[in-house]
């Protein structure tokens, strides 16, 4: 569960709610021709700038988003040091069952190329076009995002006009005059409408989305330096050692902690 999230969300929507609150009636910042216009014509937009595949790929992204541990790079770490000591015991072969076991697509295409006997070269071309084709799939889920973030501000300055508009033509005395308060209100209602969809909503999901894509990049490569360590024969030790670089140096010196606690055992 991504906590960070959803503390962040709702602690900015009540924090916005309580001032709202501090003048007056919630129902004051409620008015149906600014929601109208506002999450009407930016939903609208979106449909004429993204294919149906990207919109309804919505759900799977807050599930990404949601899911904050769903890439464990030390996992895949001790999970491709146990495979060099396969690999150096029993041969390259012998790597194939581990390989029908991998529940990541990824991991175990990387796998099958070096059980398969692939030129070193090939098998890495092949790894890094992968990642780099769901790097660019990820950043047209988050430019999704990045769209509606710059559409809903827009309209809700549309929003804005029209309000005034209606404000002015209701201002004309030949015509008797009218009640200005419900233009003005969807004058100004409009703009605080876009303003939050677009850095309350829009802009944390897009920011998210590419947190996790840097996360799995992340695994990705050092799954490609492991398998292709592992071609070559690396010692597992060493293998170890070779893919801790890509940590935090916090993170390798919890892992030296945890190493040391075992061997103390």
């Amino acid at each position: 569960m991504n906590i960070t999230y959803i503390i962040g969300t709702v602690v900015a929507f009540v924090v916005m709610i309580v001032g709202m609150l501090q003048g007056g009636s919630l129902m004051n910042f409620v008015d149906p021709s600014s929601i109208f216009i506002v999450i009407g014509c930016t939903f609208a937009v979106l449909v004429a700038s993204f294919p149906i595949s990207a919109l309804t790929a919505v759900p799977k992204h807050f599930a990404v988003i949601m899911n904050a541990k769903r890439y464990d790079p030390m996992a895949i770490i001790d999970k491709l040091v146990e495979l060099a000591q396969i690999a150096r015991k029993s041969g390259l072969l012998a790597l194939e069952e581990k390989g029908n076991q991998e529940s990541d697509p990824f991991f175990k295409q990387c796998i099958m190329l070096i059980v398969d006997n692939n030129d070193a070269d090939q098998a890495k071309e092949i790894m890094m076009n992968d990642i780099e084709q769901s790097v660019a799939r990820h950043e047209d889920g988050a430019g999704m995002y990045d769209k509606a973030s710059s559409v809903a501000p827009a309209f809700g300055m549309v929003g804005t006009l029209v309000g005034l508009i209606n404000m002015l033509k209701a201002m004309d005395v030949e015509s008797g005059g009218g009640d200005l308060g419900p233009a003005m209100a969807t004058a100004l209602v409009t703009t605080l409408y876009g303003c939050v969809l677009a850095h309350m909503i829009f802009g944390p999901i897009a920011t998210q989305l590419r947190r996790r894509d840097e996360e799995e990049t992340l695994c990705k490569l050092i799954i490609v330096e492991g398998i292709m360590s592992i071609q070559s024969g690396a010692n597992p030790k060493f293998l170890r050692e070779k893919l801790l670089t890509f940590m935090g140096q916090k993170q390798r010196s919890e892992e030296g902690g945890k190493k040391a606690q075992k061997g103390g055992e």
